[in-house]
């Protein structure tokens, strides 16, 4: 079952075009699920979910059950549950779960990665084998899944979108904390923005175990779209299986990297990344210093301001703040040498400190560390907090547009949605 529209902009009749004719190649299914992304992704998630729950129903659905492929992010309420899916919970047979990755009772295991798989795909940094476990409710008796997904350049995955909805989408902790470890071990510049990767190699290999599992008929329906000041959809690519995710996904990254990759001609010495109030904690707005962190970017010694004064919290989960607050934002070396120190610390966050503080280099002989570029928040988190973790600090009130319009700066708005490069790489 192959269905790929594009537009510009792609319109809703289009889709409810492409949707029914996904119905009809299933027919009648009384009970489906639809794993989808979270609070975080601004995309047009809502105008699929709303109109394939019109035509189930029409093909006598019983239940709809709609699950939050969060990975590690905090768990969505109702009313964001409703705005992302375009459907009400009190309608006819609708039920919503949140993704419980903390939960053991809640997953199932499926397999192992073999050690000698994940140490050639980490070049020899990680020599551990993955044991995969991923949400039971794929397992359970639905006569058709839905995967509702979105392409845009990803600094772990090189793209998102595709089987990362699975994988670390609804996977346990330790899965996502490892994933996300070995993915940083590979770094940005390396990953971000390409296609065929190590981490999507990872990826894959655990998909197809879970797939092989799945007894429901499984659909991948990959947008991509453009996002100024609304969301305009461009591409939904629906395909079937394991093989239909590898196809939608490649046909969704040739868009994605004609849209969401913009060019500059020189370095930047000061970037202000202005973001959204749907990244409502550090973890996430970190994409605003992800997406400038291809080689040559950012000149030696600049600066990238994350520019959000909604942000209080560096993680919505206390643990995970906490946890972010010990280790403190530090390049890959730092990072490596405290784990050796501190074996057990938890990966994700290990990985999440890297990325956001972006390359350097670290001399454990002095303890002096060395950075390509500063990383500076204007939120609401006190100066006193962001310099005890490494970053550097800016009164959000004092930040003003007009003094960052030169041809060696950059306002970005929205901020972490685009990835930039150097004009001189372009495709």
């Amino acid at each position: 079952m192959t269905v790929y529209l594009e537009g510009n902009p792609l319109t809703e009749e289009k889709i409810k075009e492409g949707l029914a004719k996904l119905v009809s190649d299933l027919g009648r299914a009384k009970k489906a699920l639809v794993v989808h992304t979270d609070y975080t992704r601004v995309d047009f998630t809502h105008l699929i979910a709303k109109n394939l729950y019109r035509f189930l129903l029409e093909k006598g659905l019983e239940e709809f059950h709609t699950l939050n492929a969060s990975g590690t992010h905090r768990a969505m309420k109702v009313e964001e549950f409703e705005k992302k899916l375009g459907i009400s919970r009190d309608e006819k047979g609708v039920f919503f779960h949140n993704h419980e990755f903390f939960n053991p009772e809640a997953l199932a295991f499926v397999g192992t990665l073999p050690s000698d798989f994940v140490s050639e795909m980490t070049e020899g940094d990680l020599e551990e084998e993955i044991p995969i476990k991923v949400n039971r409710m794929l397992f359970e008796d639905f006569d058709a899944i839905f995967f509702i997904n979105g392409t845009v350049p990803h600094e772990s995955t090189g793209f998102s979108g595709g089987l990362k909805i699975v994988i670390p989408g609804v996977a346990s902790t330790e899965v996502v904390d490892t994933f996300h470890w070995a993915a940083v071990l590979m770094g940005i510049p390396k990953l971000i923005g390409t296609v065929d990767n190590p981490a999507r190699k990872i990826i894959n290999r655990a998909s197809e175990m879970i797939f092989q599992k799945i007894k429901a008929r499984s659909f991948t329906l990959n947008m991509v779209y453009e996002e100024e000041e609304e969301v305009i959809p461009r591409a939904l690519y629906i395909d079937e299986g394991f093989e239909g995710f590898l196809r939608a996904y490649e046909k969704a990254c040739e868009l994605s990297a004609q849209l969401h990759v913009k060019y500059i001609d020189r370095p930047l010495k000061r970037a202000v990344q202005v973001i959204g109030e749907e990244y409502d904690e550090v973890w996430t707005a970190g994409k605003g210093s992800y997406k400038l962190q291809r080689p040559g970017v950012m000149a030696k010694g600049g600066q990238i301001i994350i520019y959000a004064p909604h942000i209080k919290r560096f993680h919505s989960n206390p643990q995970m703040d906490r946890w972010i607050r010990e280790i403190g934002y530090h390049c890959k070396d730092y990072v490596k040498w405290y784990l050796k120190k501190h074996p057990d610390f938890n990966k994700n966050v290990a990985a999440h400190v890297i990325n956001v503080r972006g390359a350097g280099t670290f001399d454990p002989e002095t303890g002096k560390e060395e950075f390509e570029f500063d990383v500076i928040l204007a939120t609401s988190i006190p100066e006193d907090a962001c310099k005890a973790v490494n970053l550097g600090y800016m009164d959000p009130l004092k930040i003003r547009k007009e003094d960052f319009m030169n041809e060696d700066s950059l306002w970005i708005v929205p901020g972490g949605k685009y990835l930039y490069d150097l004009r001189e790489r372009r495709r």
